[in-house]
């Protein structure tokens, strides 16, 4: 077994280390440090340079990304972390509660709409008055059929 360098471990990661380890594009690294995901410094020739704890950071949002998460709950859920340190498994727990919870709001959304999807397989019309999928809540309805907001 190699033996590790302490001062390996404490070096930062470029970007394409980073992209190596995690799997990622590096166009995406630079979109979630856009985004306040991740964070880097920059080096005396003005590249970025990571800590070591964004590959952790990294990983959670792909899977939150594979489950449905959107960058604005991850940004939620990150902005409660501190800097410089990996998330935990306290840290995940936290999270994931809060994304169950989005999940199963989402489910429902999506029950309803497939439940709706099967009564218009049958017609077919999308018929503006009458089609709840075509035209949900529909409140200009009460002035008229047609256009209202021209």
């Amino acid at each position: 077994m190699a033996k590790i360098d302490p001062d390996e471990i404490k070096r930062p990661l470029t970007v394409g280390e980073v992209a190596r380890r995690s799997g990622v594009a590096v166009s995406a690294l630079h979109f979630y440090e856009t985004k306040g995901l991740i964070h880097s410094v920059r080096s005396a020739g003005q590249q970025r340079r990571y800590g070591r704890d964004v590959l952790r950071r990294v990983a959670v949002i792909k899977v939150a990304q594979r489950i449905g998460i959107s960058l604005a709950s991850i940004s939620e859920a990150f902005a409660s972390l501190p800097e410089g340190r990996s998330p935990t498994a306290g840290d995940w727990a936290r999270m994931s509660s809060l994304w169950r919870k989005e999940l199963g709001e989402r489910i429902m959304q999506l029950t309803r709409l497939r439940d709706q999807l099967d009564g218009c397989i049958g017609c077919g019309c999308l018929s503006i008055d009458a089609c709840r999928l075509r035209n949900p809540l529909d409140e200009l309805s009460e002035q008229g059929s047609g256009p209202q907001l021209l």
